[in-house]
């Protein structure tokens, strides 16, 4: 429960402070002209969305199991993050377009300290989040505190650029100031993308990782009352995975002594391996072939 509570904290914060940052970048960004800041405040705009799926998408997959969710709700996790990494590909086409049209049309920022004011809390603000929501998932690997730390860090990079085309506007380099919009837009869109690959993954019911897998198949083998080992299935529930493992025993050995076999293995997986939440060990008698 407190892993849910502290991703909910996260979702809250960042609600607050891009809702903050989008307001004064949206203003400052019309009234200087500035396609690169408008292009940042159309990215707060997303990051709002973001943290918003993040508080919904948290509460829903923290609901323990029930009678119709055997497995509780956890993939809710994953369902939000493609939501968000859509919604950011959406905006990423956007500011990609509207980019390219200030460019070809060659319009003019009028520069403004306010501009290098907003950029500076900007990556202040960007920072201390980026810092927040990577101790969280490290902490709890979430892939939704995941897609929030990456923007976060992302925005701290775009937001630099942004700097760097107003201040290139002082010397009547004016053209910076759309190609940073394009940049921002494709790295958004890169981003978006990322998250959605390992969202749909999850949500497509994908195998644990490889190196899981080993370490889980090693863990088995140490058992030297095991003859022989058959399938090994993984199923997502939220960021961990259930384990259904086939071992072959003994066929004249007792159901008792098999069954503590069994209980060790369990216990050992569940202990050595993080990804995994549940343990399933199917018992099949091994027959010694002349």
């Amino acid at each position: 429960m407190k892993r849910f509570n502290d991703n909910k904290k996260i979702g809250i914060i960042g609600i607050i402070g891009n809702l903050f940052l989008f307001v004064i970048k949206i203003i400052v960004g019309f009234i200087s002209n500035s396609q690169s800041m408008i292009a940042d405040s159309f990215n707060s705009a997303g990051d709002i969305f973001a943290s918003l799926m993040t508080w919904i998408g948290n509460k829903i997959s923290s609901v323990p199991n029930d009678e119709d969710h055997n497995f509780g709700h956890g993939k809710a996790e994953y369902l939000f993050s493609m939501f968000i990494s859509i919604s950011m590909m959406a905006v990423a086409l956007k500011m990609l377009y509207d980019s390219f049209v200030s460019i070809i049309f060659n319009n003019k920022l009028v520069f403004s300290w306010n501009l290098i004011i907003v950029c500076i809390i900007t990556i202040l603000a960007k920072y201390f989040l980026y810092c927040y929501s990577k101790f969280l998932y490290k902490k709890n690997n979430n892939l939704l505190v995941k897609a929030n730390m990456v923007d976060h860090r992302n925005d701290c990079v775009i937001t630099l650029f942004t700097t760097i085309a107003i201040l290139l506007t002082k010397i009547n380099i004016f053209w910076f100031d759309g190609l940073v919009g394009i940049g921002i837009s494709i790295l958004i869109f890169i981003v978006g993308l990322g998250i959605f690959r390992e969202s749909y993954n999850v949500l497509m019911d994908s195998s644990i990782d490889n190196e899981s897998k080993k370490k889980i198949l090693k863990i088995i083998k140490k058992e030297k009352s095991v003859k022989r080992i058959g399938s090994l299935y993984s199923i997502p529930i939220g960021s961990k995975y259930i384990i259904v493992i086939t071992i072959f025993l003994d066929g004249s050995m007792s159901t008792t002594s098999s069954h503590k076999i069994t209980d060790k293995l369990e216990k050992n997986i569940l202990a050595k391996v993080n990804k995994v939440e549940q343990v399933v060990v199917h018992v099949e008698p091994f027959v010694c072939e002349k």
